[in-house]
């Protein structure tokens, strides 16, 4: 794990110029958060796939929300609805998400858009949407593993505490829950897929020589 120092050591600039209110700080750090851990991924070995698309797009959605609210939160959510799609194609192409757990996903989106439909205001329908991707997101990396799916859950929290915000209901230390959980999200999904093996891994057959498991020529290396 040491590969990921870099991205422990931007993760925690970035928090702290949150907690300071450091614009500087911010500006230095939140851009290479998802490169660092695109990074990571292809020197473990992974190749570029949906999922490293979506660390691009992640970092499109990074730069515009520094920028001041307008305009720039919507280009924001529109890069971040390229992550969540480009994340739903290759977590579904790996494997499917337990039916169960889509329904939960769906019927916590459809409750969170009425409760916040009203504050939202004009970014009613841009939320509607961008949320439909991201609860279908979350439930496509619990077909991942246990792991995933925890990172799916975190990324939902993250976002849902933005919405809040900008449905006008700000949380003690918002800042922070937000970058955090962000952070962590982006943390979880990243090792997550990186130990999945790709995304042909779940449907091929293991070759067994010696007894043994089989050892995949695409496995990552270790960190």
């Amino acid at each position: 794990m040491r590969r990921l120092i870099p991205f422990g050591v931007a993760a925690a600039v970035e928090l702290v110029g949150v907690a300071t209110d450091s614009t500087v700080l911010q500006w230095l750090a939140k851009p290479l958060l998802a490169p660092l851990l695109l990074l990571w991924l292809l020197r473990s070995g992974r190749r570029f796939d949906g999922f490293a698309l979506g660390l691009v797009f992640a970092t499109g959605g990074d730069v515009a929300l520094l920028l001041p609210d307008g305009p720039a939160f919507l280009v924001g959510m529109g890069f971040f609805l390229g992550a969540q799609v480009s994340f739903i194609v290759t977590f579904t192409r790996h494997r499917r998400p337990p039916v169960p757990v889509v329904a939960g996903y769906l019927v916590l989106w459809a409750l969170a858009n009425v409760v916040l439909w009203g504050p939202l205001g004009e970014l009613r329908l841009p939320v509607l949407g961008y949320s439909l991707a991201l609860c279908l997101m979350a439930a496509a990396a619990a077909g991942v593993s246990a792991r995933a799916a925890v990172g799916g859950a975190f990324f939902l929290v993250s976002d849902l505490l933005i919405g809040l915000d900008a449905a006008g209901t700000t949380l003690p230390g918002h800042g922070l829950l937000v970058m955090s959980t962000y952070i962590t999200a982006l943390l979880l999904l990243t090792t997550a897929w990186a130990a999945a093996g790709g995304p042909d891994a779940a449907r091929r057959p293991d070759r067994r020589t010696d007894g043994g498991p089989a050892a995949r020529a695409d496995e990552p290396a270790t960190p």
